[in-house]
């Protein structure tokens, strides 16, 4: 026990006597004036504080050229859906116009290349399809006219067919019609009156220019006939009574004196204890028709 412990203090004492040594050391070589490590490093510089005059140190992006910007600013590319529209379009308008010019320059180069004969070749046949052209408008044209013209004539055709139509509807009293004229009344209290003194009425009013007559409704036309039924009239096969009223359209300044004329119509019928008045009117109003029949043998001499 006792050279264990003697042994421990030997080693503790040479620890601390290198550890003093070492300090030591340590000292003196911190206390030399030609250390070589010291030597090669730089004299420090104490840092300036910034004053009034000095400029911060710049940023790296402010220390960029114009065309680095430029450069920095073009790529990568940022499109917008936009300028991409935009950019197709104007793709598309340029390869229209470059095939467009290299068209030409090939029509033009061919031209400028083609031999005098085959120029002159070129124009006649220009010049023979520009007539042909010409010909073709002019001919549309006189066909055109034509149309117009037939359209016209046509229009008056069927003007003229329709107005000849009424007039003849007028006549054959199977339309209505209305016009001056007359209104004459027969009253015949004494039964007197008989069918051949009204038919010489309807003659006298027709010599007069009588245009359209009715007579207590029964329509007046070329082959209407009158007939005695006991005390009364029948015309057509329709049996009328008296007062007889007559409807006539014509010029009333013809009318009226043709039927009182001395020895005319209404004298005759005074004679006879009839009694008449003539009445003239603006507007005559002849609305009783007759069915239209169509012939049995006559036919149009145009068919």
């Amino acid at each position: 026990m006792s050279d264990n412990r003697h042994s421990d203090d030997e080693h503790h004492e040479h620890a601390h006597h290198e550890h003093a040594h070492g300090e030591h050391a340590h000292g003196e070589h911190a206390a030399r004036p030609g250390n070589r490590l010291r030597k090669e490093l730089p004299a420090e510089v104490p840092a300036p504080a910034p004053g009034a005059g000095q400029r911060p140190a710049p940023r790296p992006e402010e220390s960029l050229t114009g065309r680095q910007r430029l450069v920095k600013g073009l790529w990568p590319p940022r499109l917008t859906r936009p300028q991409l529209i935009v950019a197709v379009l104007l793709f598309g308008l340029g390869f229209g116009l470059a095939v467009q010019v290299a068209s030409n320059s090939d029509t033009d180069s061919a031209l400028r290349g083609a031999r005098q004969e085959d120029l002159v070749r070129i124009l006649d046949e220009l010049d023979s399809r520009t007539q042909r052209l010409e010909d073709e408008r002019q001919g549309l044209e006189k066909q055109r006219s034509e149309l117009q013209s037939s359209s016209d004539q046509a229009a008056e055709a069927r003007r003229q067919t329709a107005e000849k139509e009424r007039q003849l509807g007028i006549l054959a009293g199977t339309v209505a019609a209305q016009g001056p004229g007359i209104t004459m009344t027969i009253e015949d209290t004494k039964g007197t009156v008989q069918s051949d003194m009204l038919l010489d009425t309807i003659q006298e009013l027709r010599a007069a220019g009588a245009e359209a007559i009715q007579v207590n409704g029964v329509r007046v036309v070329a082959n209407t006939y009158f007939a005695d039924a006991g005390k009364s009239v029948s015309v057509d096969g329709n049996k009328i009574n008296a007062p007889y009223r007559f409807k006539v359209i014509g010029k009333p300044q013809d009318l009226e004196p043709a039927l009182n004329i001395p020895g005319g119509v209404v004298q005759t019928l005074e004679k006879e204890q009839a009694t008449v008045s003539v009445a003239q009117s603006g507007k005559i109003v002849v609305d009783a028709l007759r069915q239209a029949k169509q012939p049995d043998y006559a036919r149009s001499s145009s068919q």
